[in-house]
């Protein structure tokens, strides 16, 4: 049983774009085991589309670099770098490229697509193709969206004027043992299947060995990181991928001389209680038990 994938940013070269100027690097998938958690790489050209159509799963992005709209029945929005969000399972959605350079996201889909089924996706009649509006999270109106800059993952600059840009308590900043983590996409945001949020590691950040009965993804973006799976340890840096399977035991330590950070994503959503299962801790309960 596969439990855990390792890919390098050039293990799986982009496929060529197709008729519509859109193209989808598979990165985590049905064939490499997964039950929860489909994961990839998406780009559009500026002339680029992605006709309207629904999923049978849940699906969360987060915009890499450069602009694109997306239209959903309530409106049409304007994303650019930074800029995440949910779509929910049924719900129809287009996406369709604008500027210069066109746009790249990574999606996080849950459970995984199923290609006996039609990777679970139909397509739909058009969407109105209405004026963008930008992505204000302050605004109820698009509560399924949120921004994210670098500099909300610093616990020194929490200013008034920097937490602006986040819709509530739900984005606040947990921070511990050298590791930041500012959640993005939750149950608060309406997810049911699945958490995205972003992870920042100090230069001494370590996170032990541990397990727990869900599937992890991770998105390196900056820095580089020892990460053991199993066993087994590997040397990550931007644009490697790794998956972690539920009961896979594993860690991370920041290995660089500045922050480490990444795009992480959870499914299904962990439980409320016993949700992570620690190897100190048991380590810990064997001693005590054999003393």
């Amino acid at each position: 049983m596969t439990t855990h994938l390792v890919r390098r940013a050039t293990d799986v070269p982009p496929p060529e774009y197709d008729e519509h100027g859109y193209r989808r690097r598979e990165l985590v998938g049905e064939d490499d085991g997964s039950v929860h958690t489909g994961f990839g790489v998406c780009e559009l050209l500026p002339d680029g589309a992605v006709g309207a159509h629904v999923h049978s799963y849940e699906e969360s992005f987060c915009v890499l670099d450069g602009t694109v709209v997306l239209d959903v029945p309530d409106g049409s929005y304007l994303l650019e770098e930074g800029d995440y969000g949910l779509l929910p399972t049924g719900v129809p959605h287009a996406w369709r490229g604008t500027g210069d350079t066109g746009a790249r996201w990574a999606d996080m889909l849950a459970p995984v697509p199923r290609a006996r089924y039609g990777h679970d996706t139909h397509a739909v009649p058009a969407l109105p193709r209405r004026t963008p509006a930008r992505i204000d999270v302050r605004d109820p109106r698009t509560r399924s969206f949120g921004h994210f800059e670098p500099a909300q993952m610093d616990p020194g600059k929490q200013s008034q004027d920097l937490l602006a840009v986040s819709a509530s308590m739900r984005t606040a900043l947990l921070v511990y043992s050298g590791i930041t983590v500012k959640m993005m996409v939750d149950a608060d945001l309406g997810a049911v299947a699945s958490t995205m949020f972003m992870v920042q590691y100090a230069p001494d950040g370590v996170a032990g060995t541990h397990d727990h009965p869900f599937e992890e993804t991770y998105l390196i973006l900056e820095g580089a990181v020892d990460a053991t799976f199993d066993g087994s340890v590997y040397r990550l840096g931007p644009g490697d991928v790794a998956w972690a399977g539920a009961g896979c035991v594993h860690g991370f330590t920041n290995v660089g001389t500045g922050p480490l950070r990444w795009l992480e994503t959870q499914a299904p959503q962990p439980p409320s209680r016993h949700s992570y299962r620690f190897t100190r801790d048991w380590e810990y309960l064997r001693e005590a038990l054999e003393s």
